[in-house]
């Protein structure tokens, strides 16, 4: 990989580990799922235009907007708004051993000891981070976060039975088939969604142009043609890095403690993902966008 490649995968760990500060700054003004519906409704205005009409696949492309729309963002964002943004972008890594478990369950790959003590070892370090009493810990917005990740393990089982459908159609679709979904789903949960949008400061709407253009179109945009071009032992070792900028965006900018649970459990967690993604299995789990 040429040096200014891997300045651009760099740059796109630094965009995704960043999700979480940015989200837990602007829930502090929008609820939730009010932030994923405007997050997903500005997506499909900018690249609607430039997609392709999935003729054949709406079907599948609907489905899978459930699963990211309807289950995996929903999950996420509620998860992070009872946990500090470093725990939610480690906690949420458990996607990769997920990933895993259910390829073996749908495409009979062998797991092999060393991807299975990876995984072990992933999940015993979220077990570390959940296991000891904190004060910016709830436990239930930590099984979110969870349960986020296994949703998003399955969307990457979607995308495989989807095919070859390319990132903007993917995007453009999947944001356009969520909006609706929820927007039902903030209206049943949430309250006084127009208020909180006539009341948005200026760093809120930066926040969402951040949520919106950067994380989900940007780094699109620069990630596939890495994937696309190299080799995946050459790309897929860069996710490792994600937690990095995601603890070190919480404890900067947010002012988040430093525990031990954290650096322990977060090791550990980062550690068991890097022995599965290291071991390259045939199937290869993709990246929320989260």
């Amino acid at each position: 990989m040429t040096p200014l490649h891997a300045l651009q995968a760099l740059a796109v760990m630094a965009i995704w580990g960043f999700n979480f500060v940015i989200a837990k700054l602007v829930m502090a003004e929008l609820s939730p799922l009010l932030l994923m519906a405007l997050r997903f409704g500005l997506v499909a205005l900018v690249l609607l235009p430039f997609a392709r009409v999935p003729w054949g696949s709406f079907r599948p492309l609907l489905a899978y907007a459930v699963v990211m729309g309807g289950l995996h963002f929903p999950l996420v964002f509620s998860g992070v708004k009872g946990i500090g943004a470093s725990t939610g972008s480690i906690v949420i890594q458990l996607q990769v051993p997920f990933a895993s478990l259910l390829a073996m369950l749908f495409f009979k790959d062998r797991l092999g000891w060393r991807r299975a003590l990876g995984m072990a070892v992933s999940f015993s370090g979220v077990a570390v981070i959940a296991g000891v009493p904190q004060d910016n810990l709830s436990l239930p917005h930590v099984f979110m976060v969870v349960a986020a990740a296994l949703a998003f393990a399955f969307s990457n089982i979607q995308l495989k039975w989807l095919g070859n459908v390319d990132w903007k159609t993917l995007n453009a679709y999947m944001a356009l088939f969520a909006v609706p979904q929820l927007l039902g789903l903030s209206l049943l949960l949430e309250q006084d969604q127009l208020q909180q949008i006539r009341a948005m400061s200026g760093q809120a709407m930066l926040c969402l142009l951040y949520l919106s253009l950067m994380a989900t179109i940007v780094a699109y945009a620069f990630w596939y043609p890495l994937v696309k071009r190299y080799d995946v032992n050459q790309t897929i070792p860069f996710l490792m890095l994600v937690p990095l900028f995601g603890v070190g965006g919480g404890v900067a900018l947010l002012g988040e403690p430093v525990t031990w649970q954290l650096v322990v459990g977060g090791l550990l967690t980062v550690g068991g993902v890097g022995v599965i993604i290291l071991r390259r299995p045939r199937y290869t789990p993709g990246r929320s966008t989260t």
